[in-house]
């Protein structure tokens, strides 16, 4: 008599936040996969709905509860999970029949709170899992998670009291992740944490032997290791230690993408005290003029915390003076918005919220003529670009200065032919203040 395989009970998940939590919920669902279960792309199919949040901001919590909301109402069995975790009286409060909450990287209760919500029946007879976990990514490119939380205690961040202080992983675990991730089709590794350039501070006496060779846990090492198995490696959430130096000359040689990701949050010294961060911007500066010399494609994105409590109006033309001094390539920017929990809330002379929506129009205007002025000497270079989509009449890629869902795109004409994942040389023809547009070359 044939065997009868039972039906597999199916999980949706609602991933929401940074990157950091994207990578959280792979690895759930890579564990439930395991486990016996299948995945539902929408409510109506799932026994149980997973929703991972964010809690950094209000506003990013308030888009928590209401992903929550919108899951009970759509499927009814819902567990929470993520940084919002941390406050299950108030995810309580509005969802008293949520399943289950738990915290940020509490793999294994939301894990048992799945298997106590919607049993599974493991058979012996399918193989599960495919060797690089599951992705919620396209396949031509991954998140590679190198550390847990973060040392610094800045005034308006609340990150350390969610997901604790640093805890690095292993070098040769993250290789070998790597390695798995490549094998399965990835071309490009976007490297993460709260703190990349922290990474190992806090295991540097524990080096592992990686094909032959001893690896120090350092972010400089590592990404020379990651840029001998990946086409692309893409380095974020980068602070301008002065060890960062060591990474550039990486960058000149093609090992690791020209590329950083310096959330500097602003420029003026006093507001920087106030935020409790590094406070010398002259020297930041001479800095990246030399990263530039030792590698002229090197592109910057950060992001600028305006309205924050105490910023005046010379404070925040110091900042677009910078800016005009730092030619940052891409920038995000942020309205100070209190966070329950964080030091800055007690902080005097809040600024009116007239005042930060003036402030951030005024920045969000330089910086797109910083960007489009950068772009537009990109105009008749050839570029690799990554592909991310093809369509009838052409394809939308990125190059190496592009990170995806937060930097521009490369428009591409005459490339039907090209496929999800290619890398290719384009002649870039014409740009406006976010994309370039060009053809295969």
């Amino acid at each position: 008599m044939a065997t009868v395989l039972p039906s597999p009970p199916r999980v949706g998940m609602v991933s929401l936040g940074c990157p950091k939590n994207l990578v959280d919920s792979e690895r759930i669902l890579t564990q439930l996969r395991a486990d016996g279960y299948a995945m539902s792309p929408d409510y109506a199919g799932a026994d149980v709905v997973l929703v991972n949040t964010c809690g950094f901001l209000d506003s990013a919590k308030e888009e928590s509860l209401e992903a929550i909301g919108e899951a009970i109402a759509e499927n009814g069995r819902v567990i929470v999970t993520g940084c919002m975790g941390k406050e299950a009286d108030v995810i309580r409060a509005r969802f008293p029949n949520v399943l289950a909450i738990t915290g940020a990287h509490e793999y294994e209760q939301v894990v048992e709170a799945v298997h106590e919500a919607a049993p599974a029946a493991i058979s012996p007879y399918v193989d599960l899992i495919p060797d690089a976990g599951l992705k919620l990514t396209p396949r031509h490119y991954s998140y590679l998670k190198i550390s847990e939380g973060c040392n610094h205690r800045c005034a308006f961040c609340i990150i350390p009291q969610l997901r604790g202080d640093l805890v690095s992983r292993r070098p040769d675990a993250i290789l070998r992740e790597a390695e798995k991730l490549v094998a399965a089709g990835t071309q490009e590794l976007l490297v993460i944490s709260q703190d990349t350039s922290a990474y190992g501070i806090d295991i540097r006496r524990e080096p592992r032997v990686w094909k032959g060779r001893e690896v120090v846990p350092h972010m400089t090492d590592l990404a020379r290791e990651l840029g001998r198995i990946a086409p692309w490696v893409r380095l974020h959430y980068v602070y301008p230690y002065p060890h960062v130096d060591q990474v550039i000359p990486l960058m000149a040689e093609g090992l690791v993408l020209p590329y950083l990701d310096i959330p500097f949050q602003h420029a003026s010294p006093s507001v920087l005290r106030a935020m409790k961060r590094p406070a010398n911007d002259a020297k930041v500066l001479d800095r990246i003029r030399s990263w530039r010399q030792a590698c002229p494609d090197l592109a910057i994105r950060s992001t600028f915390v305006v309205g924050f409590p105490g910023e005046t109006e010379a404070d925040f033309e110091y900042l677009l003076q910078w800016l005009d001094e730092a030619q940052l390539d891409r920038v995000g920017a942020f309205r100070f918005e209190p966070v329950a929990g964080a030091p800055a809330n007690d902080l005097p002379n809040p600024v009116p919220e007239e005042v930060k929506e003036e402030r951030y129009a005024r920045l969000m205007e330089r910086t797109a003529a910083i960007s489009t002025a950068r772009l537009q000497a990109k105009i008749g270079r050839t570029l690799d670009v990554i592909i991310d989509a093809v369509g009838e009449e052409g394809a939308t890629g990125r190059s190496y200065a592009d990170a995806p869902e937060i930097d521009g795109e490369v428009q591409l004409r005459d490339a039907a032919h090209l496929r999800e994942g290619d890398i290719v040389p384009v002649l870039i023809e014409e740009a406006d203040e976010h994309d370039l547009y060009g053809v295969p070359a």
